[in-house]
């Protein structure tokens, strides 16, 4: 099982050349977990970016995928991964939503690039 960070997400969305590399990081749909918390980032980022419609269709096809809720067992796990690696409570969510299912990360993000789990691809330098 594989969790789809959100900035792998819309490098993907943006067809940007790290989106259109990641496409073969990609799951299966039945491989594919999305943790509730990369929905409402996805969301708002859409909403905003491109417009309801699309953030619309870009929800319902997360929801064709394994969805995982913010539970109790996630939430304090969260809460050890903020202390423990100095991350943002939403990225935490994330991190811990893929440990507590025994799937990696996959990401863009340079904050998870040293951790167990983690599938980092950098952005390219500029």
């Amino acid at each position: 099982m594989r969790l789809v960070d959100t900035s792998a997400w819309i490098e993907f969305l943006i067809g940007s050349a790290l989106g259109v590399g990641l496409a073969s990081e990609l799951p299966d749909r039945t491989q594919w977990l999305v943790p509730t918390m990369v929905q409402l980032e996805l969301a708002k980022w859409l909403t905003r970016e491109v417009g309801e419609d699309k953030a619309d269709q870009v929800v319902a096809f997360s929801e064709t995928c394994v969805v995982a809720d913010l539970d109790t067992a996630i939430a304090l796990t969260a809460a050890e991964l903020c202390a423990r690696y100095k991350l943002a409570t939403a990225d935490a969510v994330i991190y811990a939503t893929a440990l507590g299912h025994g799937a990696d990360l996959l990401t863009c993000d340079r904050h998870f690039e040293d951790l167990p789990g983690v599938r980092f691809i950098p952005r390219p330098s500029k």
